[in-house]
């Protein structure tokens, strides 16, 4: 597997080795000691899978104290996937990092805690799939708004599908500081 770091430290794009023959391929998308070898050492505890239609943005979600290490893909289909520096003090905050996944090249894309998440699908569907290092804590759920216009992400869809809570969301500078995590120097 090939790792390849992002402009945001700690956020890793992931490339399995395919294997492919006239039959179809074959690949492992996780063996947690090739993980650790390449830096990812988390303890996932928790498999989530979402469908979505094209042009459907999920996002940009965290959880706060109870912070959530990812690892994304697409098992069908193909989105943009979007992970944004949201940590108190860090010196990418506010900074992200765009990678188009898709069930092609089967690559993946690790998110440590303190980042926000999102994604828009590109393809008539698209199946993610993602491991996540903490469960689900809806106590802990902040979500910011996917178009807050100091990202300025570019999503390339003026007006995408969102949900009711993703719609109502506010600017990462909105905010209040104290919900969200710090960054702490290596």
């Amino acid at each position: 597997m090939k790792v390849t770091a992002t402009e945001l430290p700690g956020v890793l794009i992931i490339e399995p080795q395919v294997f492919g023959d006239a039959r179809g391929s074959f690949l492992e998308t996780y063996r947690a000691s090739r993980y650790r070898e390449a830096g990812i050492e988390v303890d996932f505890v928790q498999d989530n899978l979402s469908r979505s239609s094209r042009g459907t943005l999920r996002g940009l979600h965290l959880q706060h104290p109870t912070g959530q290490a990812k690892l994304v893909s697409v098992a069908q289909g193909e989105v943009l996937d979007v992970a944004v520096d949201v940590r108190r003090g860090s010196p990418t905050f506010g900074k992200h990092v765009t990678v188009v996944l898709d069930s092609e090249r089967h690559n993946q894309l690790f998110i440590p805690r303190g980042f926000a998440h999102g994604f828009l699908v590109r393809s008539d569907e698209a199946l993610f799939t993602y491991k996540c290092s903490a469960p689900y804590s809806p106590d802990d759920e902040l979500t910011i708004a996917w178009n807050d216009p100091a990202l300025a992400i570019p999503w390339g869809l003026p007006s995408p599908l969102v949900s009711d809570r993703d719609a109502a969301a506010v600017p990462l500078e909105q905010i209040d500081p104290s919900r969200l995590p710090r960054w702490e120097a290596p």
